[in-house]
């Protein structure tokens, strides 16, 4: 724009210059300047609007320019804008499709909660059945087992009546049945005949399942007693016979009444002691039995009780064990597991040796036996266990 004001100012004069020029040549030069300066006024008049139309252009070139800086600053905002447009585009398509991920996955969260939840229901209702059939199987057996105790209680005297009769038959002892007793008013379950005295075993069981009272009763019994030992053919030892199966109640298993003494003894302890009693049989007569052969002969009595009493106390304590192990085993062992044992359980067999009524079980045999079991025990390196068995006056045994 600042170059074309000098032209158009050129191209003006030499306009001007050629207008005087011709006027000269046709006519009067005044009013050819007249005219030529009406037109150069003209002109000058039309250049300062041209100037004016030209600074409004530029003016307008300089607001175009502007804006066209304004514009490309917006192109590169927008560009920009545009940009972090995608970035953001991508961003959310990002967490939407992590989004739409969690939820699937939660999805597959609650799927799997709510089967574990429905498993554990089952599993926990199922425990809950098998708790209960436990129990009740707990039930069974304990009212299978007192209702045993008490069917052998109820047995009990016939039980002793028979045993005893064995022993008398195997060992040559007369046995002397309740109907046979000498003296008539009083009447003893069970007695012997050993060098013309009665020896007599009278058998006693709990009347119910409460034991609590059975020791009492015990010793009301060795005070009844005096019925029989009155009578000069009957010994001053007598013997009550209670089950096996209630010794743990049992503290006291000797009483000295005054002119008679009671021993507490169980059925499988009768063929000890009766075997003691008939080894004074050898004997012409007791009263020359010199203090020493009298001591053997209780020592010998003594070690037989003692040993009697010490084996039913091991094997019930052991009975405990195994109860209590089949029951930690029922309680704490997986269900198949259990099945399994149950199943192997029901496979096998345990035979013990039957005793026959006519065979006796000879001492040399059992020798024989427990030398075997001690070879195979020094084998096997299993220790071995010393049992020390120390006598006490009668005062203090119990």
């Amino acid at each position: 724009m600042d170059i074309l004001v000098p032209i158009l100012i050129l191209l003006l004069a030499a306009f001007v210059f050629f207008r005087t020029k011709k006027s000269d040549d046709t006519g009067s030069l005044e009013e050819s300047l007249e005219l030529e300066r009406n037109k150069v006024s003209e002109l000058e008049q039309k250049l300062s609007a041209k100037e004016v139309e030209i600074n409004n252009h530029q003016q307008n070139i300089q607001i175009a320019n502007t804006k066209l800086n304004s514009l490309e600053q917006l192109k590169i905002e927008k560009t920009q804008i545009q940009e972090r447009l995608k970035l953001i585009e991508n961003e959310r398509n990002n967490l939407k499709n992590a989004n739409t991920i969690l939820l699937q996955e939660e999805e597959n969260r609650n799927i799997t909660l709510r089967k574990s939840t429905e498993s554990s229901n089952t599993l926990i209702e199922s425990l809950e059945n098998e708790k209960q059939r436990i129990n009740d199987d707990r039930v069974k057996e304990a009212q299978q087992e007192l209702e045993n105790q008490k069917q052998t209680w109820r047995d009990h005297e016939k039980d002793v009546e028979n045993h005893l009769q064995l022993i008398c038959n195997n060992h040559v002892i007369k046995y002397i049945s309740q109907e046979d007793f000498p003296h008539p008013r009083n009447k003893p379950d069970n007695s012997i005949e050993i060098m013309d005295q009665l020896i007599v075993f009278d058998a006693k069981s709990p009347a119910n399942d409460d034991l609590n009272n059975f020791p009492k009763y015990i010793k009301l019994q060795t005070e009844s007693l005096k019925k029989y030992a009155k009578h000069q053919d009957v010994k001053k030892d007598l013997f009550l016979v209670i089950p096996s199966n209630t010794l743990h109640v049992i503290k006291q298993f000797t009483y000295n009444i005054g002119d008679y003494n009671v021993y507490i003894i169980t059925k499988d302890s009768l063929e000890p002691i009766i075997l003691s009693l008939k080894k004074i049989e050898e004997y012409e007569f007791v009263d020359k039995l010199s203090p020493e052969e009298r001591d053997n002969v209780c020592r010998i009595i003594g070690k037989f009780a003692h040993t009697t009493k010490r084996r039913i106390q091991i094997d019930q304590f052991f009975a405990e064990e195994f109860l209590q192990t089949l029951q930690k085993a029922g309680a704490q062992l997986p269900r198949e597991m259990l099945e399994s044992v149950i199943d192997f359980e029901k496979a096998e067999r345990l035979n013990p040796p039957m005793e026959k009524r006519n065979k006796q079980i000879l001492t040399k045999d059992l020798q024989e036996k427990s030398t075997q079991i001690k070879k195979e025990i020094q084998i096997r390196e299993i220790p071995e266990i010393q049992a020390n068995i120390e006598f006490i006056d009668k005062a203090n045994n119990d």
